[in-house]
């Protein structure tokens, strides 16, 4: 299906639905700010509730594997019932989860909330998306949004340190979830007045077996995934990643097979919509590297948590500014090459770091960094606007949440692939100087972390040397995980320019072609603000 002829390419957005993208936005910014401001918070929560270790990890990761669970039921539920009214619900749910999350009495209770909230969060992003395709169906209009909605996502990840350190200094550790109080209180104010209701009427009812099949589908991988990437091969993890697939491969069967399924697989033959889908999960498999480059920016050079994350806070600068400036490149060059050529700036910066030497190397780094966060803007915006625009509007909520979901997919598996890489070089390459410890050797060899513990613990000379040989091991590390992600991003060029060289600049007649599968446009229910609800074809 042409998904601008669905939407009505001709049709520009006004005020109301600008003021209404500030409103998207503030979920948007909350749920970034919660991923990262909880790390903070962790060590004084951890020790005032008696957390144990395990305990930490599950406070910290259970909120990250529901969302990515429920992204694909909490998207086509809102194609089902209404997208504005899934993120009020959502929003509401959200915020009361929250305040139960900061007055937790255990760890038990607060494992708890943390689930809620990755539940309930589920259902803001796809619903913000959403909206934000059906609102702006103008592509040039649609690309700014979508540049706009990922700012501030971006945005609310690098402030998170900051508030939760303002917050955590003034107040005790359940402020930093009690954020979401007012944000969500406006939201539920503003949201009525200035969101449009869009729903898919031929819908059908919500297949709940395929509800399951999908969380059996995801669950298992992505925790399989993170788990290969915090403890490297082990018999779970391995296993959860195989029942993962076995259960996706059940899943697509009976996609396949319902009339109105869970997740409509006709979006795949879709060529732009394929080839987007594929390049943001292999944007997400390329940031892996960046694990190991926070690490090297503390290990090797010494900087402190705060001092590196200062460091990394221009990163999300350069990324905004490429992502607001790409709707403006798209409307004279093809979406293809714009992609394309952030991905190759991408793949230089890679190569810059992948040359860092152990001695004075924080400036190549550094500009490598910069360079590799600025090209990846097109990817990410034009990325998702592709993936949007190429979805036709009754299937916004569906397409929007795949979007997410292979994101998360992608770093997941970035992150495990990439670590494992690193830790494999790491012991590869790593010498331990004769006259080591046996005890301290074993330390060094597992990890840049124990080499530190293990030095620390070594006199004078002994210490220093199992030191630098361990700082050398791990910048060797890092130099291949860059070459590997510079590797990825120029695939992800060449994938960009061969599959999706037929879209044509968002500035050629309102648009350009988007659209392949040629079905008859489908009708859908549309609600303004003010309550009057009409079909559109």
């Amino acid at each position: 299906m042409d998904a601008n002829a669905v939407a009505g390419s001709g049709t520009r957005a006004g005020r109301r639905e600008w003021i209404g993208l500030a409103v998207l936005a503030l979920p948007t910014l909350l749920l970034a700010l919660d991923s990262s401001v909880l790390y903070l918070a962790l060590p004084r929560l951890s020790t005032d509730l008696g957390a144990s270790h395990v305990q930490q990890l599950w406070i910290t990761d259970i909120y990250g594997f529901l969302i990515a669970g429920f992204l694909v039921s909490a998207g086509t539920l809102g194609d089902r019932i209404g997208r504005r009214k899934l993120l009020m619900i959502g929003g509401a749910a959200f915020a009361a989860a929250s305040v139960l999350a900061a007055y937790s009495t255990s760890p038990e209770m607060l494992i708890a909330t943390r689930a809620l909230m990755g539940i309930t969060g589920a259902s803001l992003m796809p619903s913000t998306l959403a909206l934000i395709s059906n609102m702006f169906t103008d592509p040039k209009q649609m690309g700014t949004a979508i540049a706009v909605w990922m700012s501030c996502f971006m945005g609310g990840m690098a402030i998170g340190p900051v508030v939760g350190g303002v917050l955590l200094e003034n107040f005790w550790w359940g402020s930093v979830f009690l954020l979401s109080v007012p944000v969500m209180a406006l939201l539920l104010i503003a949201g009525p007045k200035l969101l449009p209701e869009y729903r898919d009427p031929g819908a059908g009812k919500l297949d709940l077996v395929s509800v399951g099949l999908s969380l059996g589908t995801i669950l298992p991988l992505i925790y399989g995934l993170k788990e290969l990437a915090k403890n490297g091969f082990e018999a779970v993890p391995i296993a959860a990643i195989v029942v993962g697939v076995i259960v996706g491969v059940a899943f697509v069967r009976r996609q396949r097979a319902l009339p109105n399924p869970l997740l409509d697989l006709r979006l795949f033959s879709n060529r732009a919509f394929t080839a987007a889908l594929a390049i943001m999960v292999g944007g997400g498999l390329m940031s892996g590297s960046y694990l190991l480059v926070n690490l090297y920016l503390q290990t090797v050079e010494g900087l402190s948590p705060l001092n590196a994350g200062l460091l990394l806070v221009p990163q999300t600068i350069v990324t905004v500014v490429s992502l607001m400036m790409a709707p403006a490149i798209a409307r004279k060059v093809p979406p293809a090459y714009a992609i394309a050529g952030g991905l190759t700036l991408s793949a230089i910066g890679y190569v810059l770091i992948s040359q860092v030497a152990t001695a004075s190397g924080l400036p190549l780094l550094l500009t490598g960094l910069y360079v590799a966060a600025f090209g990846a803007g097109p990817m990410a915006g034009l990325g998702t606007g592709l993936i949007m625009g190429s979805a036709p509007p009754e299937k916004a909520g569906s397409a929007a949440a795949m979007s997410e979901t292979g994101g998360e997919l992608g770093i997941a598996l970035g992150i495990a692939t990439l670590g494992s890489v690193g830790t494999a070089v790491y012991q590869g390459t790593l010498s331990v100087p004769a006259g080591t410890p046996a005890a301290a050797a074993e330390g060094a060899t597992e990890s840049i972390a124990g080499a530190l513990g293990a030095a620390a613990d070594l006199s004078g000379q002994a210490g220093a040397a199992l030191l630098a040989a361990a700082r050398e091991a791990f910048t060797t590390a890092m130099n291949t995980a860059a070459g590997v992600s510079a590797l990825i991003a120029v695939t992800l060029a060449t994938i960009a320019v061969i599959a999706l060289r037929h879209v044509a600049p968002t500035g050629d007649h309102g648009g350009g072609e988007t659209g392949e599968s040629g079905e008859a446009p489908v009708e859908e229910i549309v609600e303004t603000p003010a309550g009057e609800t009409a079909k559109v074809t």
